[in-house]
């Protein structure tokens, strides 16, 4: 069997680079070992799939060269996408500013990529397992369990580690390092944290509760809710913070966003200084935060009036909202990561066509390279992005 084109990974990324590669004419093939085409799609989102963000930029992106990702995202921007979508009628909401979800299911994203393909005239084929891939002469061939196929071009889209379940493999790194390229270290990103001994019962005390947080790590910042669960937290500010976090930091929480607790502890007194402490707090958290809160730090004053309390004792409990200092014990793993930290360096990658610079017959795109988005719908427009970029320059 030859093709001009064989994608590795029936992804969001893999699907778009073939429906491009196809439209301009090139004889496209598909593998993947999954029994199903975009599963990590049908399940993102809460089944609904945030697939593109509006702000898309590079700024919301991680990798160790920054500027990798601007050519292929100029190129291919969110408005391109939604008017694809349009185009097969799906109906999407924005659930937060710039997140475009599935009004439905996750499904019609899927639907589209496929009948994209099927209108470019790719062949997909599922349950196919790769034993080998080597060079021959100007192209590649692979030794499948369909037998040997030829190829102009091979596009490795395999993703990344996260979420096993799905059929996500290393497979990728692994190519990427039979042809000597460098795979930075991964770990788990976009994923919830885990907490030991006492916070561990602590969060789980609160389990299901969520408030709106600012959370900090090294120089990132993100202010979005927080979840507490049975083994930690979680939450979009704990996902988006995780990405950056390394086992052995400490992250601070601002229970209080946008509010100088001392500021505000300082004005209660003043003007209502027979107030006392668990009413103030009851007046700014959900009751089971407020009275955790007065679990988690017993105060001989909590059952005086704020008068009884000095400006010292204030700013105790002022650092303890503003800034609650947590060493988490780990993160969830893989087993819950939306996405994979690190990935094959772009380093030997042109940012343009995304082929491997000394062997362009042999391409790269989406999370199996080292380039991994913020929360919010940037991975999944990282996919279409760099897939238009490389499907077009097959």
């Amino acid at each position: 069997m030859v093709y001009d084109v064989v994608v590795i990974g029936a992804g969001a990324a893999g699907l778009m680079c073939a429906a491009q590669a196809g439209y301009a004419g090139r004889r496209v093939l598909v593998l993947d070992h999954a029994n199903k085409a975009g599963k990590k799609i049908l399940m993102s989102g809460g089944g609904r799939c945030n697939f593109t963000n509006l702000d898309t930029a590079p700024g919301h992106f991680y990798s160790e060269n920054p500027y990798f990702c601007i050519s292929a995202l100029k190129r291919y921007r969110p408005e391109h996408f939604v008017s694809l979508v349009d185009t097969h009628g799906v109906d999407y909401v924005e659930k937060a500013p710039g997140q475009l979800f599935c009004a439905d299911s996750a499904k019609e994203i899927v639907r589209v990529l496929l009948t994209e393909c099927d209108w470019a005239g790719v062949e997909v084929a599922l349950k196919t397992s790769i034993s080998r891939l080597e060079r021959q002469g100007e192209g590649m061939r692979l030794t499948t369990s369909m037998g040997t196929i030829d190829a102009g071009v091979v596009v490795v889209a395999t993703g990344g580690l996260s979420i096993p379940t799905m059929g996500a493999t290393g497979f990728g790194y692994e190519i990427a390092r039979q042809f000597g390229l460098e795979v930075l270290p991964t770990r788990p990103g976009l994923v919830p944290f885990t907490l030991s001994d006492s916070w561990k019962e602590r969060a789980a005390a609160l389990s299901g509760v969520s408030l709106l947080t600012a959370v900090s790590c090294k120089e990132a910042r993100f202010v979005e809710p927080m979840l507490f669960t049975h083994r930690g937290l979680s939450g979009p500010s704990m996902l988006q913070i995780s990405s950056v976090w390394e086992p052995g930091n400490v992250i601070s929480i601002d229970l209080l966003p946008g509010e100088n607790a001392a500021d505000a502890l300082r004005h209660a007194r003043h003007e209502t200084p027979k107030r006392l402490l668990s009413t103030w707090l009851g007046e700014r958290f959900p009751k089971r935060i407020a009275q955790a809160l007065q679990e988690w730090y017993p105060d001989a004053h909590l059952a005086s009036p704020l008068a009884q309390y000095s400006n010292d004792a204030l700013d105790v409990w002022a650092q303890r909202l503003n800034q609650w200092q947590l060493k988490p014990a780990g993160t969830e793993g893989w087993r819950t990561a939306e996405v994979t930290m690190g990935g094959v360096s772009t380093d030997a990658i042109s940012s343009k066509t995304f082929e491997v610079k000394d062997l362009p017959q042999l391409r790269f795109i989406g999370e199996v390279l080292d380039v991994t988005g913020q929360l919010g719908g940037y991975n999944f427009q990282w996919a279409w992005a760099s897939g238009v970029a490389c499907g077009q320059a097959c």
